[in-house]
């Protein structure tokens, strides 16, 4: 009952400010919508599409063409149904999140019944209980459903809704074994927005954890299943656009080379909008690969044990480091973080970033103002909040991998340590 009464709270609330006269101030707030997700700019686009002008011709359009056709369809036949489509989709983006968690606290008890011959008797205590692992999963749902950065994006219909979906979606298929849907969903996010690209990686692993099979096996058909996938989805997309492939330049292209500079909450914008021409080309590079391929392998050698850890960084990481974030993408990473509610005792920084986060959150609007509209603040001003607010997300992700390594280490080895059979004591010279 309690859980019913979470949904229809949250589902009320993002369906009202839907319908309020500040919905279009939502809408168009620079941390709610980019060049990628805009409503704005979806609805452009489906304009030019019903009036058989080619949208990915101009510079104005960069969804994919399966959610080009989905929109001109919904737009064309039942329009007044598309606030409580925003509504229902994030409402059961929360609800996959809810089952993932739960997922995971099986696989979390399997994992410490098996380890517990190798845990030291003093630290016996940080095992967790099963109404410990329980409460996760309810602050799993209720982070997700009532974060105001998860409310905010659905208010403002971004297609990041769709997005958070369909990777929640994926974990919650893997977290139960379901291979074709994991790789389907997971294809699906990939070719609208390219990062989810790496999720691939934890999901591979968390298939052959969950099926118990041969990992190598295991890898090799997740791998191949999900190209399949993707290179079907690419060759859909094409014949929607009569067979032509120059929708690519537009969607991947564009998310890769980062032609439009307007500010958002990441750290492209302004870096490039500094930058001498003929610098351009190596310093995209640079970012991307940071984005797209530099912690995949050290993460994945040291974590693969725990792949839900795995993706919540890896999504996190692509949150930090995307060329068009949004407060989207940071409440969907956010909400997955109270699965690891036991490594919390273990963070040092849990004061600092929940501060950051409040304050860049407040600092961000108020400073976009002043530049924007008062003109008494320049550039400079909004780049120091989005730069705060990513190092903020750093210290937490790295805080949280820390505190992984910590309760590990404390859980075989006690919490005590002896020097010759002696207390170790802290001498300072």
């Amino acid at each position: 009952m309690a859980v019913l009464l979470k949904y229809l709270v949250a589902g009320f609330v993002r369906y009202w400010l839907i319908h309020i006269d500040y919905w279009q101030t939502i809408a168009n707030r620079v941390e709610i919508a980019t060049p990628l997700n805009s409503w704005k700019r979806l609805i452009e686009g489906i304009y030019l599409y019903d009036r058989n002008i080619n949208p990915y011709e101009g510079d104005a359009f960069h969804e994919s063409p399966i959610m080009l056709l989905l929109f001109h369809f919904l737009m064309k036949k039942v329009p007044f149904i598309l606030p409580a489509l925003f509504t229902v989709l994030d409402l059961l983006t929360a609800y996959f999140l809810y089952r993932t968690s739960k997922a995971f606290i099986r696989l979390f008890k399997e994992s410490q019944e098996h380890s517990l011959i190798h845990v030291a008797n003093e630290s016996k205590p940080l095992l967790l209980t099963d109404s410990q692992l329980k409460e996760a999963s309810e602050y799993v749902l209720s982070v997700y459903l009532f974060n105001p950065y998860s409310v905010l994006n659905c208010a403002g219909m971004t297609t990041t809704v769709i997005q958070n979906l369909l990777v929640a979606a994926s974990l919650c298929s893997a977290a139960s074994g379901y291979r074709i849907m994991a790789c389907a969903f997971i294809a699906l996010a990939t070719h609208q927005a390219l990062y989810p690209l790496l999720l691939i990686v934890p999901i591979s692993i968390l298939l052959a954890d969950v099926n118990k099979g041969c990992n190598k096996c295991s890898y090799i058909r997740t791998l191949l299943v999900f190209v399949l996938f993707w290179g079907f989805l690419i060759y859909i997309s094409a014949q929607i656009m009569n067979g032509s492939y120059s929708y690519v330049n537009n969607t991947y292209g564009f998310i890769l080379t980062v032609p439009d500079l307007k500010p958002n909450i990441g750290l492209f914008w302004y870096f490039f909008t500094e930058m001498f021409e003929h610098f351009r080309l190596l310093f995209v590079c640079a970012f991307q690969i940071n984005a797209l391929a530099l912690y995949v392998v050290p993460l994945t050698l040291r974590f693969k044990k725990e792949p839900i850890l795995l993706a919540t960084v890896l999504i996190a990481l692509s949150t930090i480091f995307r060329s068009y974030p949004c407060i989207g993408d940071v409440g969907f990473y956010l909400a997955l973080l109270p699965m690891w509610k036991h490594l919390f005792i273990f963070m040092q920084q849990k004061f600092i970033v929940g501060s950051a986060f409040i304050i860049n959150s407040a600092l961000g609007p108020t400073v976009w103002h002043l530049w924007i509209y008062s003109g008494s603040a320049n550039a400079n001003f909004f780049f120091g909040v989005t730069l705060s607010f990513a190092t903020a997300q750093i210290f937490l992700i790295t805080d949280l991998l820390f505190a992984y390594i910590k309760r590990e280490f404390t859980m075989k080895n006690g919490s005590s340590r002896l020097v010759d059979g002696k207390p170790a004591k802290l001498v300072l010279r």
